[in-house]
């Protein structure tokens, strides 16, 4: 079986998301047979290191023995069932450690299936627990460049203008917030002044804020300082308004600690946690919650403020034992403290990038790096070129239009990390710099 082979049959019946299919004509299309640790390979056995972790998720790398064994042992006693009327072990274990983990105070779990829905949960829970006490407040806030996911309510609170310009007529009511403009503390001071005089004047009606706590993702990996969360937490307390805060990218290490949250040293109303949360194995997230919202729901059945949301993979036993297992994996290993030799590493890869004149800036937050390109006309490709150039010496990356990141799985070894380093600067030189 050949790429070329699969390549064909894959196109006559799929539609492949975030990409233009049209693209297929003249960029590579490549079928992966197995992967393993950083590497994934295709059926004519070229090797690529996954410097993207398959979207942030991978991040104990591919078919990782430890997690294949404890996925492999659920299999073999319960692979899924109901989560109403019933419950299992895996999922019990699961939330109990979540609630030791994550900020103190939140307290419950309410599960869904992938990271979009995570955020669709937050949002209406929020709302209702707001309508439970007699408040009718429909309004969301989002910061400037924010990206949520892609269902109706996560588009919503995003700020992506394609989509939101393509679905307008879909959406539910929101606006947003400046974000700062960089990472310094003054920035934070500025963005937050915004945010509070917004409030001033709408608070009534607004039911939450959602944010990207540290980084925001597919904002072209924008980062600012820790300081914005804690004043954002404290002003969003002042005016009786939530604050969620979407870990789905940043938690479980991606910024240096277990939760970006930890950075601010608050507790968020809600906590929205996927991608890493099983190691990239299987779909699975979780809405966390405190036991005061949780307590406007609780009520006799005649009463009617039950919460309205389900979905039927919801805690699905071997998804929860790939949480439990990555879980396992963090607690044995150490992740975090051995993480900061690759982030040191990565801090030194980002200073050769700096000294390009095609370089406007780079920026790391923990396990995220980026570096911002610049001196281009606007409807070139860079990204595609670079991603190309890159893929020809064995690494993967996928760059975010004039930005390109590593978020490497976390078993990367420091000469795996270099060569991902040096790869990409060698295809920002070839394609920017000597032109």
């Amino acid at each position: 079986m050949t790429n070329e082979e699969l390549k064909n049959r894959d196109l006559e019946v799929l539609w492949h998301p975030c990409t233009q299919m049209k693209d297929y004509e003249i960029l590579p299309l490549i079928p992966i047979k197995k992967a393993h640790g950083v590497y994934i390979t295709d059926f004519e056995g070229n090797s690529y290191i996954d410097s993207i972790s398959s979207w942030w998720v991978n991040i104990f790398g591919h078919t990782n023995k430890y997690i294949n064994t404890k996925i492999k042992e659920q299999l073999d006693t319960l692979e899924h069932v109901i989560i109403a009327g019933f419950t299992h072990k895996s999922i019990i274990e699961l939330s109990e450690r979540l609630v030791k983990l994550t900020p103190s105070g939140l307290d419950k779990c309410f599960y869904a299936d992938n990271g979009s829905s995570a955020v669709e949960v937050a949002l209406k829970m929020s709302y209702h627990y707001n309508k439970n006490r007699g408040k009718e407040k429909s309004l969301f806030v989002s910061l400037q460049n924010s990206y949520h996911g892609e269902t109706i309510g996560a588009l919503s609170v995003g700020d992506v203008e394609l989509y939101k310009d393509t679905y307008k007529p879909l959406l539910i009511r929101a606006i947003s917030t400046p974000t700062p403009f960089d990472q310094t503390k003054e920035s934070a001071i500025k963005a937050a002044i915004e945010y509070e005089n917004l409030l001033k004047e709408r608070a009534s009606e607004i039911s939450a804020l959602i944010i990207e706590p540290l980084v925001q993702g597919a904002g072209y990996m924008n980062m600012y300082h820790p300081h914005f969360i804690t004043l954002l937490s404290e002003i969003s307390k002042k005016y009786d308004v939530h604050l969620i805060a979407d870990e789905i990218l940043v938690g479980f290490g991606r910024t240096g600690t277990m939760f970006a949250c930890e950075s601010a040293e608050i507790t968020p109303d809600f906590m929205l946690l996927s991608k890493g949360l099983t190691g990239g194995y299987l779909p699975l997230s979780v809405c966390m919650t405190t036991n005061e919202i949780y307590s406007a729901f609780y009520c006799d059945y005649e009463d009617n403020k039950a919460f309205l949301h389900s979905h039927s993979y919801t805690g699905n036993a071997l998804a929860c034992a790939a949480a439990n297992a990555t879980i396992d994996i963090f607690e044995n290993e150490n992740i975090i403290e051995k993480n900061k030799v690759l982030i040191d590493q990565m801090q030194e890869g980002l200073l050769k990038f700096s000294k390009l004149n095609c370089v406007k800036e780079t920026r790391q937050q923990g396990m995220i790096a980026a570096i911002e390109l610049q001196n281009f006309d606007q409807g070139e490709r860079i990204g595609v070129k670079i991603y190309q150039e890159a893929l020809k010496y064995g690494v993967y990356i996928r760059p975010l239009g004039h930005v390109v990141y590593f978020m490497p799985p976390y078993v990367i070894s420091k000469d795996e990390l270099q060569k991902v380093i040096d790869v990409t600067f060698d295809a920002v030189v070839k394609v920017l710099e000597t032109r």
